[in-house]
């Protein structure tokens, strides 16, 4: 009953809802969420002024910011930090079996509309984190700040309703929402770990799982362990990443033209409209860049709200930023891995199976358990950045009590146990049914508050357009007085 529940729901969420007629015979499927991220996406961008293209720079600037104090607060994140946190879990599966699964189902054209989507989706997590930033509360029991949507969305309808609450319905919504995605996460975090391994190295399941359960639990049962493993597993597994990346581009120069000549032959092809396959090709390439940025969903402004920023702007830039490293750089490493294979001996597969092909061609053997260990690295961090995220949930649900924070670890634990040892497919349904309710709570709060972020946008630029001029002003009072 829960399972046919669960697979209702996600139905209702990411079933195609509309279909739109394509030349060809084909159509263009549309489902609730992409109908909700993509407009606001467009809308965003819009409202910022092309925020991704235009303060790309500032985005860069941001990561080096100072806190407002000029000095750390105790136990506050860096803006740095906070984007470690929030790409832990943006650079998980789905920039491997996401960006496998949409182009074993909308070719190479499908890249092109991820893209899209990043630049898109990099205005909506400014707009959501630098709410999250001013809506953030102090943290009593971690130190810092926390915050997160179940805040901003618990002080507008106080706004509303002109009155002091506890909670808000939609807020609390929001939070078990999330609390809800997190636990079919983790599920799916160990089932994919456990089969990666024993694909590789014909290990059981069961003993990774055990290995895996016993490692999670050393570092999220202590008090502020998370955000210091993330600090190191974070950066070294994207570098790694990128690296083998760079070296298969490198020894396949000569094919890289053809790549993007193919991605955007495919994204735009006559052929795709004939056939009737330009709505896979799009689709595939916006649902999986929506679902691998998390762009409107609600998750990353949890980070976002643990950092003790100069001025909020910067922490959405901070955010935007994370964005465009997600699906720009992670995502397109994975698409080129997978397109500089020949096609003649990639043709006809799909999922993983694809892209241990392909890295079997590249690298070898050593390819096919490169792809284990960097899943398990995506993955586990994956893991540990969801269960910082479920910290102000659990707060904003329960109060400040250490006993709530510790049981949904444990639970969160259980489930990466039981994830490891069965094949729940409902377990994936789960983990999308959860950021599918987070973000229709999420995002149209996103609309009736997004004037607060877009003026704080304006102070930012106005502030720094200030510091400009002074500047300018002072280096030419001093060639004033050196020429006098």
């Amino acid at each position: 009953m829960i399972v046919q529940l669960i697979e209702n729901i996600y139905q209702f969420l990411w079933g195609e809802w509309i279909h739109v007629p394509l030349p060809g015979g084909g159509s263009l499927g549309l489902s609730l969420l992409i109908i909700l991220l993509l407009p606001a996406g467009i809308v965003f961008t819009i409202k910022t002024r092309f925020l991704p293209i235009r303060l790309f720079p500032d985005m860069v600037k941001a990561l080096t910011a100072n806190n407002k104090n000029g000095k750390d607060e105790k136990s506050s994140l860096s803006s740095l930090q906070t984007l470690i946190v929030s790409t832990a879990t943006r650079v998980g599966m789905g920039n491997l079996t996401g960006v496998v699964a949409a182009i074993s189902a909308g070719g190479a054209g499908a890249v092109f509309w991820m893209w899209i989507t990043a630049l898109l989706g990099s205005s909506t997590a400014f707009i959501e984190a630098t709410l999250a930033q001013l809506h953030k509360e102090k943290d009593p029991l971690y130190g810092g700040y926390r915050g997160g949507p179940a805040y901003y969305i618990h002080h507008f309808m106080e706004e509303r309703q002109g009155k002091k609450k506890k909670h808000t319905l939609i807020a609390v919504l929001f939070a078990i929402s999330g609390l809800i995605c997190w636990c079919g996460i983790s599920q799916v975090v160990s089932n994919s770990v456990a089969e990666s391994f024993h694909n590789a190295f014909h290990i059981p399941t069961l003993y990774t799982t055990i290995v895996l359960v016993i490692v999670a639990a050393v570092i999220v049962l202590r008090k502020n362990a998370t955000v210091k493993v993330l600090d190191i597993v974070v950066p070294i597994m994207a570098v790694i990443y990128f690296g083998i990346t760079i070296f298969v581009i490198l020894t396949n120069l000569p094919s890289i033209p053809g790549v993007f000549a193919r991605i955007f032959k495919e994204a735009f092809g006559i052929r795709q409209v004939a056939a009737g396959g330009f709505g896979a090709v799009l689709m595939n390439g916006v649902k999986r860049g929506l679902f691998s940025n998390e762009a409107g969903s609600g998750s990353a402004p949890c980070a976002a709200a643990a950092a003790d920023c100069e001025r909020p702007a910067q922490m959405g830039l901070v955010q935007a930023l994370g964005v465009f490293i997600d699906t720009i750089v992670i995502c397109s490493c994975t698409a080129m891995l997978m397109l500089l294979a020949p096609q003649n001996l990639t043709n006809g597969l799909t999922g993983m199976n694809l892209l241990q092909t392909a890295m079997n061609y590249h690298l070898g053997g050593f390819g096919v358990v490169f792809i284990a260990v960097i899943l398990w690295m995506f993955s586990f961090s994956t893991f540990l950045g969801i269960l910082f995220y479920a910290r102000s949930n659990v707060a904003y649900l329960f109060g400040d009590k250490w006993g709530w924070q510790t049981a949904y670890k444990v639970l969160a634990l259980v489930m990466l146990f039981i994830g490891g040892i069965q094949t729940y497919t409902f377990v994936w349904d789960l983990g999308d049914v959860g950021i599918g309710l987070m973000t229709i709570f999420n995002i149209f709060i996103l609309y009736a508050m997004s004037g607060q972020a877009i003026k704080e946008l304006k102070n930012y630029e106005e502030t720094k357009k200030k510091s400009i001029e002074e500047r300018a002003y002072a280096l030419q009072e001093d060639e004033y007085e050196v020429n006098k």
